[in-house]
């Protein structure tokens, strides 16, 4: 896993009704961007050093964004 400042750790919920976690790369852990990461998530504010799990992703704020254009779709299209 290789990340930058700026980029985003998405890791996915474990069941039905968890929705995962976000938070934004502050600084990376190796000059070739891998673990740990600090991160600010998204939910609490919290700062913390992270060692991502197998759960987890790392993707830019364009695919971000893209991902979440893509779940309201989802969203949408099932409440229609």
């Amino acid at each position: 896993m290789i990340a930058k400042p700026g980029d985003w750790l998405v890791i996915s919920g474990r069941t039905d009704h968890s929705s995962g976690r976000r938070g934004e790369i502050l600084s990376v852990g190796s000059p070739s961007g891998e673990p740990p990461y600090t991160v600010k998530w998204l939910d609490t504010e919290h700062t913390a050093v992270v060692f991502p799990g197998p759960d987890a992703i790392v993707v830019g704020a364009a695919d971000l964004e893209e991902m979440d254009r893509r779940a309201e779709a989802r969203l949408t299209h099932r409440s229609s």
